[in-house]
């Protein structure tokens, strides 16, 4: 087992985080507070490459691995974990499904924008009456010659109003089921496509979420993704691969909490001596920095699956999802303790990561389904096993 990053791996982390330290972290706060999209930053972390870390070089992309793309993640969401959001939703959910359903023509339009981030991508899928359970989406579909046309509301859509690119997921076939499900790539111009409003959130408050309205929105027939009834097994597929990306993201987040505390416990003085020399405190840090590193080795081992183009991804990326957004939450609970009163005011880092992180244990699979999806897949792989021996 070799845990070593590569020199290129190294060299991303490195950019990525003297980026965030030089052009990001002086603004954070203000724009938490004036909930403001990194729209600016976001266009410069792109012209570095991290808009389409997945992609290949011939599309625009970065070509890189996805120990890279989860690095990067990281070291993004150590400062600011709305546009680690932004970044995710790009790169896996907007981006990949492009490159691996799309038609030529489809990446000839979209994929070179949204790798080289002149454009964002989004994910439509979750509706008010519908979240784990994807098959109830109630969205519909109706052909009209060589168009389509949507009906229905999509809610919790990162990057609402701020994508060039949503991928919607409708149903042309309500009988169908869950087989009934179909993938459309939708311009914010298209005809019947309207931002209605955006939600008030408790954390990341500089990433948009917001609910779309198709009315009769028109599709051109030839921005179906992939074939009709396909669509649900695209956006599974999709959430595999984003839930590393997830997962990444919470240990940003721990990270920024940790150093942050380590910093403050250092600094800050009490009954003579730093809070740092008190091993109530000094507990606290050596949980949280355990925590993080046995989380930072599940979701490199979920990229590393990936890479080597694993049929069992899936398992590996909840495990690596539930426990870190379990753990993240755990560490900032214990980073605002450390900053006792300081770390209830909004004048401190480790507030908003407080707030930011309760989210990961809900989007894009929430840390029940993570779940049934890990005692699923031991049951069946107990169930192989046992045959197995049965037979010999």
């Amino acid at each position: 087992m070799d845990f070593s990053l590569t020199d290129d791996q190294r060299l991303i982390r490195d950019t990525v985080r003297h980026f965030m330290e030089a052009e990001v972290r002086p603004s954070i706060r203000a724009r938490d507070r004036e909930e403001k999209f990194a729209a600016d930053e976001l266009r410069k972390i792109g012209e570095l490459g991290c808009c389409g870390m997945l992609i290949p070089e011939s599309w625009g992309g970065s070509a890189a691995d996805t120990i890279s793309y989860v690095l990067m993640l990281e070291e993004v969401a150590r400062v600011d974990a709305a546009m680690a959001v932004a970044l995710s939703v790009t790169n896996s959910l907007g981006a990949l499904p492009v490159l691996k359903y799309g038609t030529e023509a489809q990446k000839q339009k979209y994929l070179q924008p949204l790798a080289r981030g002149e454009i964002l991508g989004s994910f439509c899928l979750t509706e008010p009456q519908a979240g784990s359970d994807s098959a109830a989406i109630a969205t519909s579909v109706t052909r009209h010659g060589n168009s389509y046309h949507l009906n229905g509301t999509k809610s919790w859509v990162t990057n609402g109003g701020q994508a060039g690119l949503y991928v919607v997921f409708a149903k042309t076939d309500p009988a169908a089921g869950a087989r009934g499900v179909t993938a459309f790539l939708v311009e914010p111009a298209f005809p019947g496509f309207r931002v209605a409003r955006y939600e008030d959130k408790m954390g990341l408050r500089t990433s948009r979420s917001a609910e779309i309205a198709l009315t009769g929105c028109e599709v051109p027939e030839g921005n179906r993704l992939g074939e009709e009834g396909q669509g649900l097994k695209i956006a599974l597929e999709l959430l595999d691969g984003g839930r590393v990306g997830i997962a990444a993201q919470a240990v940003g987040i721990a990270q920024g909490a940790l150093e942050a505390s380590v910093a403050y416990a250092k600094q800050r003085r009490a009954f003579g001596k730093t809070i740092g020399d008190f091993q109530a405190v000094q507990w606290m840090l050596a949980d949280m920095q355990t925590e993080i590193e046995a989380a930072r080795m599940l979701v490199h081992n979920a990229a590393w699956m990936r890479d080597a183009d694993s049929g069992r991804v899936g398992p590996h990326a909840s495990r690596a999802k539930l426990y870190a957004g379990e753990m993240v939450n755990r560490v900032v609970y214990k980073a605002v303790q450390i900053y006792g009163s300081l770390g209830y005011s909004r004048e401190s880092d480790v507030e908003r990561m407080y707030r930011d992180a309760r989210v990961i244990t809900i989007y894009e699979g929430t840390s029940e389904i993570q779940r049934m999806i890990i005692a699923r897949d031991l049951l069946t792989t107990l169930d192989a096993v046992t045959a197995g021996k049965g037979r010999a």
